[in-house]
């Protein structure tokens, strides 16, 4: 035996590790294949096919589309679809109707997007602290949202036309020709409409969001001596922020993509084009007309525009959230 193996270690100090074994030495850890929860990844992937399907690839096709020369033909039938370049947004936006129903959905989302948020947040509060039918007013809201548009749009049409209980009520102070064949009063009291017809869906997510502000916080106002209102600014609308974000964001998608309100209250966007949307107007020269290459030609400028308004909404109401 040699005399460096005699030696004894000295006292408190730990044993030498054994040198790690051929090809055991220890590398960073390989991420699964399908991440850290793939129970998670299962049960998403027919939700993300769908959206792939439905969303993504269409979108994408309708993209080629707008930069080919492209018409329907036969299934099955093989025909060249030449690049065009931006000949088919150069006759898209070369027509009056088509500028004019671009300057209809602003005004449109002007009139719409913020009646929503300050009516469904004030709606919301007034539920959120309804000690009485709280349930039925709910519900009450809430059924306009879930009522198929086509009976809806029966009631509104025998309300504002021209012999109809709005005009009654009004007398010599009603429009004539009457709202929905008025080329000023058309888009606004489609606007109105939709935000009656929707506002039941957002008043459900700022109840929601209010669920989660601390009653503390408006103890502690109370204590400093701050009313209702001085409460509602300082503790309500701040706590809310993120939902004020997300119906700013789809109140905005979904009037842009407006088309079942004046296709059906104005008979296809009148009179005269006043009423007349981009996505109404895609549909009719899209399926009506056989130009679905200009149509989406169109359709590429209306995405562009709302995910340019999305992002300025998302950047000075919601800041880094």
């Amino acid at each position: 035996m040699s005399l460096t193996n005699a030696v004894p270690a000295p006292s408190g100090s730990a044993p030498p590790s054994p040198p790690p074994a051929s090809g055991t030495a220890r590398g960073p850890k390989k991420r699964p294949l399908l991440g850290r929860n793939p129970l998670g990844i299962m049960f998403s992937a027919p939700y993300l096919v769908f959206v792939m399907l439905v969303f993504a690839y269409p979108l994408v096709y309708s993209i080629w589309i707008a930069f080919h020369d492209f018409f329907f033909t036969a299934p099955g039938v093989q025909v060249e679809r030449p690049f065009v370049g931006l000949e088919n947004f150069v006759t898209a936006f070369s027509d009056p109707a088509v500028i004019r129903s671009f300057g209809n959905v602003g005004i449109f989302l002007l009139i719409n997007v913020p009646l929503t948020v300050v009516l469904s947040l004030l709606l919301a509060t007034a539920l959120n602290k309804a000690t009485r039918a709280r349930t039925f007013l709910r519900v009450s809201y809430y059924v306009p949202y879930v009522t198929a548009s086509v009976a809806v749009v029966a009631v509104w049409i025998f309300l504002f036309n021209g012999n109809g209980l709005v005009n009654q009520v009004l007398g010599p102070l009603a429009p004539d020709p009457s709202w929905l064949i008025n080329s000023t009063w058309a888009m606004p009291t489609i606007a109105f409409f939709v935000t009656w017809k929707q506002l039941g869906f957002y008043i459900l997510l700022y109840l929601a969001a209010l669920q989660g502000v601390p009653k503390e916080l408006y103890e502690s106002a109370s204590t400093d001596g701050a009313g209702a209102v001085r409460s509602f600014f300082s503790v309500t609308v701040p706590g809310v922020r993120p939902a004020t974000v997300l119906v700013l964001l789809v109140s905005t998608v979904t009037g842009a993509n407006l088309f079942t309100e004046p296709y059906l209250l104005t008979n296809g966007g009148g009179p005269n084009g006043a009423s007349a949307s981009p996505v109404l107007l895609m549909y009719q020269l899209g399926l009506q007309q056989g130009q679905p290459d200009v149509a989406s030609a169109i359709g590429v400028v209306l995405v562009v525009l709302v995910l340019g308004v999305a992002l300025l909404q998302n950047r000075f109401a919601g800041g880094r959230d």
